[in-house]
């Protein structure tokens, strides 16, 4: 009986899927779907070799969220595959540790020597007040669970002063209300990977931690800083937004703004 080696690779790609008939932003539960899941844009692409692999795309967002969404197409060549290779191991302790570390301020820096103070402030502001109301947004659910609000407060938001602005911008990103219901959900990414060792399939991660770290700490600090301005302007004036809304909202201003300057 011959063995059939298919691999299954994941990598991160930034979809916004094509249009609200495909997947809305809402929570899944409040979606319809418009098409027949077999004729949706499944985001899989097949490597032509013997054994086939496979390419996906995914999202960081709860698996719940867009896992109705994803066509059997894409559930079948998982099942399939013998191996899985993802975007990074997130079942690794040192992957996390690592990816913690690198968030960090070099030579012992904090938040408050390089943030314009206004922005500063807003942020301090911002925080105590998500950390004020963050019990009345978890669900019963959440709380039979054992997911406290204070342990939840801190396993997002510990340590922030110390972190690098656009770790901070992302970890603000994700402290709303939407995505704090969330919690304890496991990302598509990590539920695909505890998927494949349940499975007993052969693992693994085509990036290093250093690789996803250097691109964003290397980014050109103030366009950081101005997108920290409007995630707080956005937050500060506006309804709040859930991750997956609050970062098209930031494309499509940094667009505008690329436009406006080139015209």
């Amino acid at each position: 009986m011959l063995v059939s080696w298919v691999t299954f690779i994941q990598a991160f790609l930034i979809m916004l899927v094509k249009g609200a008939d495909q997947w809305s932003l809402r929570e899944s539960s409040n979606c319809e779907l418009k098409r027949k899941q077999s004729d949706l844009n499944s985001f899989l692409w097949t490597i032509k070799r013997n054994p086939p692999s496979y390419f996906y795309g995914t999202i960081h967002v709860p698996y719940t969220r867009v896992w109705d969404f994803i066509p059997e197409n894409s559930k079948k060549a998982f099942q399939e595959s013998n191996m899985v290779y993802l975007e990074l191991d997130l079942t690794d302790p040192y992957t996390i540790s690592a990816l913690t570390s690198c968030q960090l301020l070099p030579q012992g820096g904090t938040l408050q020597d390089v943030l314009p103070r206004d922005i500063y402030r807003r942020l301090k502001r911002h925080l105590e007040y998500v950390k004020l109301m963050m019990p009345s947004w978890m669900t019963p659910d959440q709380r039979g669970k054992g997911l406290y609000a204070d342990y939840l407060f801190n396993a997002i938001a510990g340590n922030w002063e110390r972190k690098r602005p656009v770790w901070v911008m992302l970890m603000v990103n994700s402290l709303t209300e939407a995505d704090i219901k969330t919690r304890g959900v496991p990302v598509l990414d990590l539920y695909l990977a505890q998927e494949a060792e349940r499975m007993r399939k052969r693992t693994g991660a085509v990036e290093k931690v250093e690789e996803q770290c250097h691109p964003l700490n290397g980014l050109n600090f103030s366009q950081v800083i101005l997108h920290k301005a409007r995630t707080m302007e956005i937050l500060t004036y506006g309804s709040f937004f859930n991750n997956v809304e609050l970062k098209l909202k930031m494309k499509c201003d940094t667009r505008n703004e690329y436009t406006e300057n080139n015209e």
